[in-house]
C-alpha cells in the first residue's frame, strides 16, 4: 500500500476552519482544525477511491505532480513561502 504526503494549509472563515491540500485542490471543513483535517483527509480517501474505480488515480497524481520514491508518493511542489500584500483596486475597471 502506498503513503501519500500532503500539505494541509488551515484558514479561518467565519465560525469554520477550513482545511485545504493545495497540491490535490481538496478542501474538509469542521468547527476546529481536528475537524477539518479529519474530514479534509475523508474527502481525499473518498476521491481517490471513486478515481481508482474509474481508473483515473495514476493520471491525476502524475498531473498534480506526484512521483513514487518507494511506497511513498511525494509532490515536486514545495511550499517555499508565502506572502500577505494589499493591491491597489483604484485602477481596476
Amino acid at each position: 500500500m502506498k503513503t501519500i504526503k500532503i500539505t494541509i494549509e488551515f484558514w479561518k472563515e467565519g465560525d469554520l476552519v477550513l482545511a485545504r491540500c493545495p497540491e490535490l485542490d481538496m478542501v474538509g471543513q469542521g468547527d476546529s482544525l481536528e475537524q477539518a483535517k479529519r474530514n479534509l483527509l475523508e474527502v481525499v480517501e473518498i476521491q481517490f477511491e471513486e478515481m481508482k474505480e474509474l481508473g483515473t488515480l495514476e493520471e491525476f497524481l502524475l498531473e498534480a505532480g506526484y512521483t513514487s520514491k518507494d511506497e511513498i508518493m511525494e509532490s515536486e511542489k514545495e511550499i517555499i513561502g508565502f506572502d500577505k500584500s494589499f493591491v491597489c483596486l483604484e485602477n481596476v475597471a
